[in-house]
């Protein structure tokens, strides 16, 4: 009896010792301030049998609950809201949804095989235009560094906004068959989206999605029970992901952040992918220290997956949560004290690190909008229990001031990170781990040390604090280090974007506080940079022009032999008034006409003088004057396949217009091209800098020349580096201009005047007055022999 009531105790003790995993309340507000109606249109449900729960991954308090109901919120289900519902006017037929995204500021949905948006900043509908056979899933990213222009700008194809960029297709179509459409404006229009060699493929279509950390597109293939990714892009066109095991239909969810990390889940399978999909693991589930599960040998049934940047929250049908999270060298799940949460309706979503929610609408007798009960659990403190054997954390401090930005480095650049970490007292040296996402871009992290090493090729500065250590993190392309295969880095002529992480290494699951430090690079065009062309002696300062006059509304004329304003080289019809336009240009370079000329041009950055630019580019006259040429031909440039001009330019350049020569475009008659082979040697060489001593050669002309010029070496940087600049040549004597006929009649008159002349000199000499003036001039010689003979006696 002594033992029984001893065992009660005992249980009774650990009960009241027990903490709740979380303590339930219910949201129930705002039904009198304008929920009390009923939802206007056709109410959308969810066609799977589980729950989801997508939040916008920039805007915390957005979200989406896809269930028996939909529910859309701005302030994170802290309010009662009505079911959302769709306008009938869409005419969507069965309001079925299978698929949702948040793309920037909409909200897609694919409703009945069809997708349409909903701008919630506006609170209006609208369907996409494009796609013209059936669709059930989307696909798409965001970009959350807003205020970088990275994330605004339009640079080139690849590089549209991140949010713009959206994919649909069927789930499950025959790869080789496969309708896939592919929108660049947030999904409001869509266009088919084909690639070559689709059509030879093998498999079921699990998925497409842009990859950002990779610059790919990657398609998920599914065959015989086995999957893996095919990406589209160079340099890894050339081969697929390692295959992985597929049971059942995978949900993938891409965390936020641009890492690359997927997460793929079904009712018995979880699977993790750090590098967007190269490499695919099954996620173990740990008990105790050291015994690991996957999820089928635990005897799992998931209901519910939520992710962020760094965690990882699973929900079972089991009434169980497990956590774990996303470390860099390791990922596995625990599992936390058991209490009855699980229902058909529950959804998870992390609300901030460490913190997570269990999600159940609730439906009202009275009112139509639905409560919310929540169930809070904090992390942290759960993860304080002893039963769970966790280990504490031995890192206080983590902190890099690159964390959550964004930087650039353009080509030739470097970038110095540094990360301060803090061990805990009496804990052994914690070594950290830096990852970048080098696979398409070749960036790589070069770790340095000054003065304090601990282990391997992780190497730290000691900082003030006794047991600090701070991390000095070197990027640069690896093309640049010289460490990697040209056909790894042949794609470097494209701008992309990676991610630079800094966590610890083997870091405790307690850690939960010290997330891993990111930083997102852009590997592009650093914006602050530009060109300036020196002009050190003008014509101004020589008194060639008047700076006054200039400025005073000056205009000048160019001659109509002396330029084309179809930049082909033809005399124009008639002259042309130019206005100068003085405060953009300044005051003209000075140049003289007879000598070789080449601008020189300065790099700055942020206002300051960087370098004078010595890599290869092009001049062309905005009004189209020709009246100059240059230095070297094809032949005398060494070029060893045809080169590129101006008119073969403009002749490709479309709607670009005339200024249409760049960096992408460019392509070197130094390397080999069996399509451009060296046929014209004699050709004038129009490029100037880089290896050749190419130069201008002005013609016997004065006057203002104004010139476009474009930096088009792809490897010196990926901004386009281009600007107009004047040039005053100067003298040049002025030609003799005489008309073509009297040139003609004066050289016909003097030809018939030798003819003649060559027959009548000799006739008139055989007359009376021909020997007369011919003895005339011999008595003439005679007297200047005797006088010559007189002078030199005297002397």
């Amino acid at each position: 009896m002594l033992v029984l009531m001893l065992v009660a105790t005992l249980q009774l003790c650990s009960m009241a010792r027990a903490q709740p995993l979380c303590r339930i309340h219910t949201v129930r507000t705002g039904k009198t301030f304008g929920v009390g109606q009923q939802a206007q249109g056709d109410l959308l449900y969810f066609s799977f049998m589980t729950t989801r729960l997508i939040k916008h991954p920039c805007k915390k308090n957005i979200a989406l609950y896809l269930g028996r109901q939909l529910f859309f919120t701005t302030n994170n289900f802290e309010s009662s809201l009505l079911p959302f519902a769709i306008p009938t006017s869409m005419q969507v037929g069965i309001p079925e949804v299978t698929s949702a995204h948040f793309a920037g500021s909409v909200l897609l949905l694919v409703v009945n095989q069809k997708v349409y948006i909903y701008d919630y900043e506006a609170s209006s509908w609208s369907a996409s235009t494009g796609i013209k056979h059936p669709v059930s899933h989307i696909s798409g990213d965001n970009c959350c560094y807003s205020e970088h222009p990275f994330c605004l700008r339009l640079f080139c194809v690849f590089f549209q906004e991140i949010s713009n960029s959206i994919f649909a297709y069927v789930h499950g179509d025959q790869i080789s068959q496969a309708n896939i459409y592919f929108s660049k404006s947030w999904g409001y229009r869509f266009q088919k989206y084909a690639h070559e060699g689709q059509a030879e493929l093998v498999g079921s279509l699990g998925g497409i999605f842009y990859f950002h950390s990779l610059s790919q597109v990657g398609l998920l293939l599914i065959d015989q029970g086995r999957a893996k990714f095919w990406y589209l892009d160079h340099p890894l066109n050339y081969s697929f992901g390692l295959p992985f095991d597929y049971n059942g239909t995978l949900d993938i969810l891409i965390t936020p952040g641009q890492k690359g990390i997927l997460i793929f889940w079904f009712e018995k399978s979880l699977l993790i992918s750090k590098n967007a999909g190269q490499l695919v693991n099954p996620v173990r589930v740990r008990e105790g220290r050291r015994t690991l599960h996957s999820i089928f040998e635990a005897n799992i049934t998931i209901y519910n997956v939520a992710a962020n940047e760094n965690e990882l929250a699973v929900l079972t049908q089991e009434s169980n949560l497990y956590y774990g999270s996303l470390g860099i060298l390791t990922s596995f799940l625990i599992k936390f004290a058991h209490q009855n949460i699980w229902s058909q309706e529950a959804a998870l979503m992390f609300t901030n690190p460490g913190m997570l929610e269990i999600l159940t609408p609730l439906p009202d007798s009275v009112f139509p909008a639905f409560d919310f009960q929540k169930c809070p659990v904090n992390i942290q403190a759960i993860l304080m229990d002893p039963q769970l054997q966790v280990d504490v954390c031995k890192v206080e401090i983590l902190q890099g001031d690159f964390d959550n930005k964004m930087y650039i480095i353009d080509m030739n650049s470097e970038l110095e990170l540094t990360a301060l970490m803090i061990p805990r007292p009496g804990t052994s040296p914690v070594p950290l781990a830096t990852v970048s996402n080098p696979h398409s871009l070749g960036l790589q992290a070069i770790i340095y040390e000054d003065g304090y090493t601990y282990e391997g090729n992780t190497k730290y500065r000691l900082v003030s604090h006794p047991h600090a250590l701070n991390q000095n993190i070197s990027l640069r392309q690896q093309h640049l280090w010289g460490r990697t295969d040209p056909n790894f880095t042949s794609s470097i002529k494209r701008p992309t974007i990676s991610t630079i992480t800094v966590d610890i290494a083997n870091k405790e699951i307690s850690c939960v506080d010290l997330k891993p430090l990111t930083a997102l690079i852009s590997v592009g065009c650093d914006l602050t940079k530009k060109i300036i062309i020196q002009n050190e002696i003008s014509a101004c300062y020589k008194g060639f022009l008047d700076p006054v006059a200039l400025q005073d509304n000056y205009s000048y004329v160019i001659e109509k032999e002396a330029y084309d304003p179809n930049f082909r080289g033809q005399p124009a019809t008639k002259d042309l008034v130019v206005h100068y336009p003085y405060e953009k240009l300044g005051c003209p370079l000075l140049v003289y006409y007879n000598t070789p000329w080449k601008p020189v041009m300065e790099l700055w950055r942020e206002g300051k003088f960087q370098e004078i630019v010595e890599a290869e580019f092009v001049l062309l006259e905005v009004n189209g004057l020709f009246t100059y040429t240059y230095s070297l031909t094809a032949g005398t440039a060494l070029c060893i396949s045809q080169p590129q001009n101006w008119t073969t330019i403009l002749e490709n350049a479309g709607d670009k217009g005339p200024f249409a020569w760049d960096r992408e475009n460019y392509v070197s008659c130094h390397d080999p091209n069996s399509d451009a082979p060296l046929k014209w040697p004699k050709a004038r060489y129009q490029i100037l800098g880089g290896p050749t001593a190419n130069k201008v050669v002005f013609d016997q002309r004065n006057g203002i020349y104004v010139f476009f010029i474009s930096v088009v070496d792809p490897y010196y940087s990926y901004c386009w580096l281009e600007t107009t600049f004047s040039v005053y040549v100067y003298g040049a004597l002025p030609r003799i201009s005489i008309p073509l006929e009297i040139t003609i009649i004066v050289l016909m008159l003097a030809i018939l005047l030798s003819v003649w002349l060559a027959y009548m000199i000799p006739t008139l000499l055989r007359t009376e007055k021909g020997h007369g003036f011919k003895g005339f001039w011999v008595s003439l010689c005679k007297r200047c022999r005797k006088s010559c003979a007189c002078f030199q006696s005297r002397r």
